[in-house]
């Protein structure tokens, strides 16, 4: 392989007919590719002077001992020629030392011998001393680290993701992506947890790298300009770093998804101008999520269960109260979005803040929410509900625990700022609980683990609650209360070649394709969320759905059961068993034999 910066130069100036951002995307990383390549050349300008300081002392040592006359076993006059003197100070400096040789040295020459070994011991630890300081030097861990990262993402081969921050919602998010098996490539600025990388148990190699996720070079090293990179996902706390990491995605890969971590409206109104983002609001979505649990307590279970994950554990079915008064304790951003989302709902809404940014609200109180009084004149004696979402976790327990000193009977909603204070409100049995970083990291879960988990999702609390809570009970039946296996089934040639004639026939039926392999009375521990066709979805149908060819089904089962299906698409003689119970020999030469008919449409009408 030739020196990359030549290697991306050269495909900069073969691409002058490719689109404008293709061709800025090759300058950035040619320009990344020589920085992550320039470890060598910090190595010998580092080291130049040690090492020609040791050069000078050899070649003045080795030059002394071939001019200094020694004598041989006779006694004659001889010297040592350049290649035994050479030889000579090469087990000597490095202190092996074989002897003296070829000759015993007369004085002279033990003189010098012993002035070149205390010169080249100087110059040694000159030398080593050089390399240790080189090696703990900041920029060149820094550049190691840099090369050491774009070599590993060049490798990659398989579709992967390019998450940009690593705090507690990325952790989550690759945390759900590899259980999925999906790649991902993760930019974040502290160094600390880049290395938390190597200790997380992920199935297959992180890159990771200590960098500003807002230079576009960082990026592209990291794989922006990489074409097995699927995604972009900004989630920095730096909502500005956001920004412009949506802006360069948007300029220079336009056509890759981008999703966005924002909680301010201007910012959002930024973002939307590049491209078309998928932004997620921790605050917004959490008050969407409370007005759907008002609404329909089933659909916001099956909600958060689903986006969970695989391994997710079903939550208990809340009861929030519909109607009466909510205080909220908090009037920032969370406390405005959830005012808003109470009043749309009809509800009666009191916000008490000790110090808010402005005023204009008339059910605004000023004080201290932990005060007793102050909660009393928020109305708390006629509240069936309450909030505690300011951004101080501390606080927010106090409101808590003050708030059911009172009314022991309220609905608690609190915010939890902080991973380390998950216990504190575990402790607490709140009833619903706000985590910033699990909303995100849930959200943007669902829309890159399939886009079919994701159109479910959207329209699934359409259906109505009752629904939802039919749906709830035929999938703890086959999962369990944790959620085991989601995956995507494409009916075509690739995915499912064994089904072509069975689709063709028209009598496809959906609970005929799930049963079990190993015993066709019983059914796969499989169910079917979601049929896509020609853009149309049908949510959970039933056993009597008609299949066609280029369906998409979403599934939810456990493991045993998506492997047994994978066997049922792929194997015709399987198929053949599910559909009329006959064993139909797999080899082609038994079938023959046995002049057995391949499966086809005839013998599954």
């Amino acid at each position: 392989m030739g020196n990359p910066l030549l290697v991306f130069w050269k495909s900069l100036f073969d691409a002058e007919d490719e689109p404008r951002s293709r061709r800025a995307t090759l300058r950035i990383a040619a320009a990344s590719s020589a920085q992550a390549s320039a470890t060598i050349f910090l190595i010998l300008r580092r080291m130049r002077t040690p090492l020609i300081v040791l050069i000078v002392i050899f070649a003045v040592s080795v030059l002394g001992l071939a001019i200094i006359p020694g004598q041989d076993l006779d006694g004659r006059p001889a010297r040592m020629g350049f290649f035994d003197a050479f030889y000579f100070m090469s087990y000597t400096a490095s202190t092996i030392g074989f002897g003296e040789l070829p000759n015993p040295f007369t004085y002279s020459q033990r003189m010098w011998v012993t002035i070149s070994i205390y010169l080249t011991v100087i110059g040694w630890a000159y030398a080593i001393g050089s390399l240790l300081a080189l090696v703990q030097d900041r920029a060149f861990r820094s550049a190691l680290a840099l090369q050491h990262f774009s070599r590993k993402v060049a490798r990659l081969r398989e579709p992967f993701v390019l998450v940009a921050g690593y705090g507690r919602t990325g952790e989550l998010l690759g945390h759900s992506l590899d259980g999925l098996g999906r790649r991902i490539v993760v930019l974040d600025h502290d160094s600390e947890r880049i290395d938390g990388l190597e200790l997380d148990s992920y199935h297959a190699d992180v890159p990771g790298l200590a960098a500003d996720a807002r230079d576009p070079g960082h990026l592209a090293v990291a794989g922006l300009d990489h074409p097995s990179c699927e995604a972009v996902v900004a989630l920095t706390d730096d909502e500005e770093a956001n920004l412009a990491i949506v802006m360069a995605a948007a300029l220079l890969r336009p056509e890759l998804p981008v999703i966005a971590r924002v909680t301010s409206h201007a910012l959002a109104e930024r973002m939307q101008a590049f491209g078309d983002p998928s932004l997620v609001n921790p605050f917004d979505r959490f008050g969407d999520h409370l007005r759907l649990a008002l609404r329909a307590p089933a659909s916001y279970q099956l909600l958060t269960w689903l986006e969970s994950g695989p391994g997710g554990e079903l939550t208990t079915r809340g009861a929030p109260p519909r109607d009466g008064r909510w205080v909220i304790c908090g009037y920032g951003r969370l406390g405005r979005e959830l005012s808003a989302d109470l009043r749309a709902e009809g509800l009666e809404v009191s916000i008490i803040d000790d110090s808010p940014e402005d005023a204009d609200d008339p059910a605004l109180l000023v004080g201290d929410g932990t005060d007793p009084w102050v909660l009393a004149q928020g109305d708390l004696d006629r509240a069936v509900g309450l909030v505690a979402g300011t951004g101080n976790d501390t606080t927010n327990l106090s409101l808590v625990a003050a708030a059911r000193r009172s009314r022991p009977g309220l609905f608690i909603v609190a915010r939890q700022n902080r991973p380390a204070s998950a216990p504190l409100f575990a402790a607490m049995d709140i009833d619903a609980l706000l985590v910033p970083s699990e909303v995100v990291a849930h959200e943007v879960y669902g829309q890159l683990s399939t886009p079919l988990l994701w159109r479910f999702l959207r329209e699934m609390p359409g259906r109505g609650d009752a629904w939802a809570a039919g749906l709830i009970d035929r999938l703890t039946a086959v999962c369990g209360t944790r959620l085991q296996a989601l995956w995507k089934v494409r009916l075509n040639r690739s995915e499912a070649p064994a089904l072509g004639a069975w689709l063709a026939s028209g009598s496809a039926r959906l609970g005929d394709l799930l049963r079990n392999p190993e015993d066709r009375e019983e059914p796969l521990r499989a169910l079917v969320l979601l049929v896509l066709r020609r853009g149309e979805a049908t949510l959970a149908p039933d056993d009597d759905f008609v299949l066609e060819a280029g369906d998409e089904l979403l599934l939810a089962g456990r493991p045993g059961a998506r492997r047994a299906l994978g066997t049922v698409l792929h194997v015709e003689p399987v198929l053949e068993y599910v559909l009329s119970g006959r064993r139909v020999p797999s080899s082609w030469i038994w079938r023959k034999l046995t002049r057995t008919p391949v499966a086809g449409a005839d013998s599954r009408q």
